[in-house]
């Protein structure tokens, strides 16, 4: 995997990825941005949440669980010292379906954080992150 960030003024980056896709990056005013683009620890924390999510609704299709909606909220909290490293992250997921099995939601949630999650794993090394539940019937 391959990702080229390239400078375009003040603190303002663009970001291609391996897979020809682009991201704006840039900070605040006080930061010197203009506030056109992500924050780069935003990426992250949306990256990770990307991650989760894909493993969560993939494990449930594969389940044959009848998963219509799956949304991921994440609440990190960070070191108030520089680096300004996460040193929390939670994962709320609300999960909606048509009689959706609670244990196969709960496994799938598990399975994400401890076994097929990348990005979760690979931060949880540094960050404590938890995850917990909600399952929605589907009208």
């Amino acid at each position: 995997m391959q990702a080229r960030i390239k400078w375009v003024d003040g603190v303002m980056f663009v970001g291609e990825s391996d897979s020809g896709h682009a991201v704006v990056m840039d900070g605040p005013p006080d930061s010197g941005g203009r506030n056109l683009g992500i924050r780069p620890m935003e990426m992250i924390l949306l990256g990770m949440g990307g991650c989760t999510a894909f493993d969560v609704v993939t494990i449930l299709q594969k389940a044959r669980q009848p998963v219509t909606d799956c949304v991921a909220e994440l609440q990190a909290t960070r070191a108030k010292q520089d680096p300004k490293v996460f040193t929390h992250i939670h994962v709320h997921f609300i999960v909606t379906g048509k009689d959706l099995k609670e244990q196969q939601v709960k496994r799938a949630v598990e399975l994400s954080a401890e076994k097929y999650c990348s990005a979760s794993i690979m931060l949880s090394k540094s960050v404590e992150i938890t995850h917990d539940f909600e399952v929605v019937e589907a009208a």
